[in-house]
């Protein structure tokens, strides 16, 4: 490409930026909704299948969630860098991401589709071999349309990326439930996947062509080795997590089988509030944080962290506290009796929920320490790939777990000590985390109430124990919370205020708009002079 065309005009922006707060529970209540829509899925499944036939669907699931994942290498995050500074370039920076995600998605389908044996190699299981080719599909359309929810929110759109999560999780569940209820094979759910993959690129593309008129046309290769330069290494930073998250279940797979994958699958499976909390705020925290990097305020990102942490401690600890008295009655009802097996894996896979309330990913990309980091993540990643692929028979899917997790965990602790340096933390602010430690005890004490009850009601059918042992926790965790004054009533109403104006605020349009609006932009070296 010899050079940009002119830049299409962007659709106009919201007269101001909608508030931390009400971006976080817009995106909250949009990923609650998608959970709600998916969360039918995997318990449809254990009754239709076998555990030899969940495990292959948790096979081939597991190959398209790790490729669409890794395949755009974070490229698509620079978006959240790029979009505030580049105002004029914006057309530009979005169909560069949609061109990397296609390039990326075609390379690695033609290589699946041309190798269909390699799914069997990589995951012992020849049975992948007969679907090799429509997953090359489903890689190819999910890889692409991946980036619907990264523009929306990215553009701090909060209305469309609200609507973006429903429709796409609604529309998948309803696609894959069908497939499940219908016929109950794999062939089927891969079909409804592939329409899924389809729908959802349709709609990236509408929504580009309308927020950003020929976009497609406005390719820069230029901007795109700066997108790069900055994505690529924080991305190899993800891609190693990635894989240290789902290397794993390969091994398991590899080493015992499709069924004992499927118990293991269902110890480690991900608690899709964890996920949806810890991504609607580390979403909404990066342009944030960014924001304060540009002007030098390092006690102001070390008060958003400690802020932040507060507020995901109010869902994580008790979270985790009632899983670990219940777990068991909670995988036997929902997965039934036969995974119960699967508890000692859950309880250790829940050990690093508490830990989780340190949002990390929004500073290193904003402090730029994608090369301390990559190089971390290279070290724990190798390391413990040697361990489970020489070892993984003497471990068993126990002390597999326990290695995965213990890798995880060191890696946190060296991330958390590099982002204290970074921000001058001193000792003395450790006691901004006091409310942090109040509500780990309030979660501590409905715990202890929990268990009674369930030490009582032992026996009974696992939706009694959890029936009776749910409103003791939750009343014993209101009270410690509110005897500790953690969260205030004025805090409530300041939040309702700011979700209020996110969803009454105009647009505006005005020439005189547009304009203030890019007297605003950060200068092109705060981009590429840091």
């Amino acid at each position: 490409m010899a050079g940009p065309p002119p830049e299409p005009p962007s659709a106009p922006e919201s007269s101001s930026s909608p508030s931390l707060g009400a971006q976080a529970v817009w995106l909250l209540v949009a990923k609650t909704v998608g959970f709600a829509l998916t969360v039918a899925l995997p318990l449809v499944l254990v009754r239709r299948m076998s555990q030899a036939e969940f495990g292959l669907y948790k096979q081939v699931f597991l190959v398209v969630g790790t490729t669409v994942t890794i395949l755009p290498l974070g490229f698509g995050m620079s978006a959240f860098y790029f979009l505030p500074r580049e105002l004029q370039r914006r057309g530009s920076i979005v169909a560069n991401i949609v061109v990397f995600h296609a390039m990326v998605g075609l390379i690695v389908a033609s290589v699946i589709a041309l190798r269909p044996d390699i799914l069997a190699w990589i995951l012992n299981n020849p049975e992948l071999t007969l679907h090799a080719r429509p997953v090359a599909l489903v890689v190819l359309f999910w890889t692409i349309g991946s980036f619907l929810e990264i523009v929306a929110v990215a553009l701090q759109d909060v209305r469309a990326s609200t609507v973006f999560i429903v429709t796409s999780q609604f529309s998948k569940t309803a696609l894959l439930l069908i497939a499940a209820v219908a016929f109950g094979t794999v062939d089927a759910l891969i079909i409804a996947a592939i329409v899924q993959g389809l729908l959802q690129m349709a709609m990236l593309l509408a929504y580009l062509h309308v927020r950003f008129p020929g976009f497609w046309r406005a390719a820069d290769a230029r901007l795109l080795w700066q997108q790069a330069t900055y994505a690529l290494p924080v991305g190899g930073s993800s891609l190693l997590l990635k894989l240290q998250e789902d290397m794993h279940h390969v091994v398991v797979s590899n080493t015992f089988g499709a069924a004992a994958y499927a118990v293991y699958s269902v110890g480690v499976f991900k608690l899709p509030l964890i996920g949806i909390l810890r991504e609607s705020v580390g979403s909404v925290v990066l342009p944030r944080i960014n924001q304060l990097e540009a002007q030098d305020a390092a006690r102001d990102i070390l008060r958003l962290v400690v802020s932040t942490a507060r507020k995901l401690a109010l869902v994580y600890y008790p979270l985790y506290a009632f899983l670990i008295v219940t777990g068991r009655e909670v995988i036997s009802l929902l997965f039934t009796p036969q995974y119960v097996s699967s508890w000692p894996i859950f309880a250790v896979a829940l050990t690093v929920v508490p830990f989780s309330i340190i949002v990390l990913d929004p500073v290193t990309r904003a402090l730029q320490e994608r090369y301390f980091f990559l190089r971390l993540r290279i070290t724990v990643f190798t390391v413990l790939m040697v361990i489970l692929w020489t070892q993984a028979e003497q471990l068993g899917l126990l002390g597999i777990i326990t290695a995965v997790v213990a890798a995880n965990l060191f890696g946190w602790s060296v991330a958390v000590w590099r982002m204290a340096r970074l921000l001058q933390v001193r000792r003395a602010d450790l006691r901004l985390f006091r409310s942090v430690l109040k509500v780990a005890a309030a979660a501590a004490a409905a715990g202890v109430a929990a268990e009674v009850v369930r030490h009582l009601l032992a026996g009974q059918a696992p939706w009694l124990v959890l029936l009776a042992a749910a409103p003791v926790f939750a009343v014993t965790y209101i009270a410690g919370i509110v005897a500790a004054r953690v969260i205030g009533p004025e805090e409530i109403t300041v939040l309702f205020r700011e979700v209020v104006r996110g969803v009454t605020r105009r647009p505006r349009g005005t020439a005189k708009d547009v304009r203030a609006e890019g007297s605003r932009q950060v200068p092109p070296a705060a981009v590429h002079g840091r």
